[in-house]
């Protein structure tokens, strides 16, 4: 009964301190914000949160218990996290994902080079699972490129990043794509198919532009991608028979099979595949001189389990060939951990419930419900200069006017996603802003208007609630 008194002005206040503490730590770290920093802010704004619960007379036990209850909710999502991984790294030394790399340089063209970047570098950051990694390696040496064809810059990084972000939000590799439906409270496969129904008119919409600027556009040279291709080829087994793994765990999503069990038969196929095809690369990640059994386990698990990287004689693609592992995810598992041990303190106070009712009295529609969502992701990509945050922040904000509107946890998951993940790289100041700025030397301001898949997405989401087009209802 206690929570029920509490005003809205408490309520916020922790959520306030929050985003002045993070917005300060990201000024102070920059990119390297999330490697504990951030993790320990949200710490102290759930200590913030307790000071209020203990003026409200909430017992210490009471928000430890709220707290267990939110950890156990997303012990899925972790588990999902770690294979997620796992495959990664397997999928990696079998050659599944050099042989996405392969496949997609091919299409490169001249004539329609600019759609031809959306495409490879969906097709990448689809298999990396990593906005930043596509960026950084084949987008980079796309600039280049363009510069040789003549084309400004600003298109090149526009059509970049838009492929980039699209493949990183349908990725079940990518760290953002589990961590919006574990704030949600949804399901992996269920918010990518979800994600789909506003993401592919995005990207539909997006190549079609990019199609009408390349016939406007003279090239005066040729694109250079051999040597890439050269550099894989030389390294791997490449063939199409590899794709018959990503196949089998489409199928399985398709069926809506577990998670789990999708990931670790993608896994177990990855090694499998590895040892049959790609001998070389289990010696030289178990770094053995010749091949055996215990050679081959000691690659396979390496790579399922801490850090790999496969260098080739092209410096730009061996970031491109690196996998973190299950280790790798320990980072986005923290940062859940930390950010469930705040939503739980603030659930046990009555500070969601009290913010959420305010929210449902405000927004009267479904409308103005995922307005008010969109509205924060990009307030916090704004104020904490992350897109982490972006979506951890307002998940837990909105997830119980979600539940009360009777709402299917993919909704927010969804406009988390196309508000909060994609829009970060608009912002100058935010560290996606500023790191793909960085990495493909082109200034915000330079490709803003050409980012248009990033700048599209929020407003496709708000155009689908508008019009009430597949508005997924909560399960009874």
């Amino acid at each position: 009964m206690k929570s029920k008194q509490l005003s809205l002005g408490r309520a916020l206040f922790p959520i306030l301190i929050l985003v002045l503490l993070l917005s300060y730590n990201v000024i102070v770290y920059g990119d390297d914000a999330l490697s504990g920093s951030n993790q320990f802010i949200l710490l102290l704004g759930g200590a913030v949160a307790a000071i209020v619960g203990f003026l409200q007379k909430i017992s210490y036990e009471v928000m430890l218990e709220k707290v267990a209850e939110n950890l156990q909710s997303v012990t899925g999502a972790l588990l999902i996290l770690l294979f997620v991984g796992a495959l990664a790294g397997t999928w990696l030394i079998s050659g599944i994902i050099p042989a996405m790399i392969y496949y997609g340089l091919q299409i490169l063209h001249p004539s329609i080079f600019l759609p031809a970047c959306i495409i490879i570098c969906a097709i990448i950051s689809l298999a990396t699972g990593s906005s930043w990694t596509t960026s950084a390696t084949v987008g980079i040496a796309l600039i280049g490129i363009g510069k040789v064809l003549g084309i400004p810059v600003g298109m090149v990084a526009g059509a970049v990043i838009s492929g980039a972000y699209f493949g990183d939000k349908l990725s079940p590799l990518s760290d953002t794509t589990n961590l919006a439906p574990a704030m949600a409270g949804g399901d992996l496969f269920t918010h990518i198919r979800y994600m789909t129904l506003t993401t592919v008119p995005s990207i539909v919409i997006t190549l079609i532009v990019f199609f009408i600027i390349s016939f406007t556009q003279s090239t005066v040279g040729t694109a250079d991608i051999e040597s890439l291709m050269v550099a894989i080829k030389d390294k791997f087994n490449i063939h199409l028979g590899l794709f018959l793994v990503p196949a089998v765990v489409i199928f399985l999503i398709v069926k809506k099979a577990p998670p789990l069990i999708a990931l670790l038969i993608g896994t177990l196929m990855g090694g499998l595949f590895a040892l049959i095809f790609q001998k070389d690369i289990l010696m030289e990640v178990a770094q053995a001189s010749s091949f055996s059994f215990d050679a081959a386990y000691r690659g396979i698990m390496d790579a399922i389990t801490v850090s790999t990287q496969i260098k080739t004689m092209n410096p730009l693609l061996n970031d491109l060939f690196s996998s973190g592992g299950m280790e790798g995810m320990l980072g986005t598992i923290w940062l859940i951990f930390c950010a469930m041990v705040f939503g739980g303190i603030m659930d046990a106070i009555g500070a969601l419930t009290r913010i959420s009712n305010a929210l449902l009295s405000w927004a009267q529609t479904t409308f103005q419900l995922f307005a008010s969502t969109a509205a924060s992701c990009l307030a916090i990509n704004l104020t904490a200069s992350d897109q982490y945050l972006s979506i951890v922040i307002p998940g837990k904000m909105f997830a119980k006017a979600y539940e009360k509107r009777g709402l299917a946890p993919e909704n927010l998951s969804r406009t988390l996603e196309d508000a909060g993940t994609v829009t970060s790289v608009l912002i100058p100041w935010n560290t996606c802003g500023a790191y793909q700025s960085g990495v493909l030397g082109v200034g915000v301001g330079e490709y803003f208007i050409y980012a248009i898949f990033n700048w599209l997405s929020p407003f496709m989401t708000l155009a689908y609630a508008a019009l009430k087009i597949k508005i997924a209802m909560r399960k009874k």
